[in-house]
């Protein structure tokens, strides 16, 4: 159990990095120095990192990379892999909604 009284889904006795604390849309989670924004959020039973459009929700398919399923917003700067990213003490991780595209001005905006 984690100190906020979730099933932390990690296997036991792996010797893991530094404890470190992120947010996931502004709620704590526990995470490991080295594991990725993906390993952290799904030990913390976290599926679903972004909607688009009517689907009920996306989150990891591949899990290196490939498919872009599973982006999220880090400290502002959206559509980031969460299966790559590393966490950091402090990163606030916020659930994509919508599609970021680079229009011809160099600017992103949303798309739902």
């Amino acid at each position: 159990m984690t100190d906020q009284g979730k099933t932390d889904l990690r296997i036991p006795g792996v010797n893991r990095g530094k404890p470190v604390t992120i947010t996931f849309n502004g709620q704590p989670v526990d995470a490991f120095d080295g594991e990725t924004i993906h390993a952290a959020l799904t030990a913390a039973g976290i599926r679903v990192f972004r909607q688009d459009g009517e689907s009920p929700g996306r989150g990891v398919f591949c899990g290196m990379g490939v498919c872009y399923e599973c982006l999220v917003t880090v400290d502002g700067v959206p559509d980031q892999r969460a299966c790559m990213t590393r966490v950091k003490d402090g990163m606030a991780v916020s659930f994509s909604k919508g599609a970021t595209a680079l229009p011809s001005n160099g600017e992103t905006e949303t798309h739902p």
